[in-house]
């Protein structure tokens, strides 16, 4: 058995010699096909401009509301229901942001078509080296592209700006973060102050709508209705409603409290690309692929040279 095992042990060693062997006599040309790759990888990323990416942290606001007790029944069987829905602050603003009627009004209202096109970013993007040398050469002579309907563009706008803007939440904090990324970094603390404004003015507005809905429902049962302690109740909803309707006047931006303003990036914080981190993987994919390559080539010889002996 130790004989037997002796044996294996050679045979093992005698194959990694012959793998070694293998791929030295193709290392001139293994070495040529990874700078290739890899060089053609560098000049790859420098064509691609720096992104940056703008943010502002926001947090909850503190919701105070009368108690309503058995208001809410009342308001039930008229079919209604009395404060601002059970979604917070993030889910709400979570679901408006990646609505396409909210989007597309945003879209039309600012141009924003216009204005995340590269041709408008191409004056205040960043290159590597400080030189925009590839990327010219690599973008001349492109030809333009053919007009669309409007429909089509705010559409494709849409798709854009779901890649470009990023909203999160801490369930543990309440603290919620907006962001965009993209190649002009003025473009990016811009697109985070619209989408902030009109985020909150949308969802402002469209919960300020059922509330003077309900108040003109309630005001109307008050002045059909004889019954003393159903006018009290009327007028507790009501006061309640009016009360949320004051509160929305009374900060900047509706149910969230801005606590860092959103800046400019420095030049040198970019987000993206990783060129260094593109090219160490594009020199080991090479690399495999290569040795890959020089075993299959040799095993492709091995069985035309076999064939021959045969015949």
């Amino acid at each position: 058995m130790r004989a037997e095992e002796i044996q294996y042990i050679d045979e093992d060693e005698i194959d990694l010699k012959e793998l070694w062997q293998t791929i030295m006599k193709y290392k001139f040309k293994l070495a040529l096909f990874t700078f290739i790759i890899t060089f053609v990888t560098i000049l790859f990323t420098l064509t691609k401009p720096n992104s940056y990416t703008s943010s502002t942290f926001l947090a909850p606001q503190e919701k105070s509301s009368p108690s309503l007790g058995g208001f809410s029944a009342l308001a039930g069987m008229a079919g209604l229901s009395l404060g601002g829905g059970s979604m917070d602050a993030a889910s709400t603003l979570d679901v408006t942001i990646k609505d396409f009627t909210f989007n597309a009004m945003v879209i039309d209202k600012y141009k924003l078509d216009e204005k995340i096109s590269p041709k408008s970013m191409e004056k205040n993007m960043v290159f590597a080296l400080g030189s925009r040398f590839m990327y010219d050469l690599t973008h001349s002579g492109t030809e333009e592209k053919k007009a669309l309907d409007r429909d089509t563009v705010v559409y494709t706008t849409y798709k854009t700006i779901q890649n470009i803007m990023s909203f999160s939440s801490d369930k543990k904090t309440g603290g919620m973060t907006l962001s965009a990324t993209t190649e002009d970094r003025f473009l990016s603390k811009m697109l985070v102050d619209i989408y902030l404004k009109e985020l909150t003015t949308y969802i402002k507005d469209r919960e300020m709508k059922e509330v003077n809905k309900k108040i003109g429902y309630y005001k109307q049962e008050l002045m059909h209705t004889s019954d003393v302690a159903l006018k009290q109740q009327l007028g507790q909803l009501l006061s309640s409603l009016m009360q949320k309707k004051v509160l929305s006047q009374s900060s900047e931006f509706y149910n969230v409290s801005k606590i860092t303003d959103a800046t400019v990036a420095n030049i040198t914080d970019k987000s993206k690309p990783k060129r260094g981190l593109i090219v160490i993987v594009s020199f080991v994919t090479s690399l495999i692929l290569g040795i890959f390559g020089i075993f299959f080539l040799e095993f492709i010889r091995n069985e035309e040279g076999k064939d021959k002996n045969e015949a």
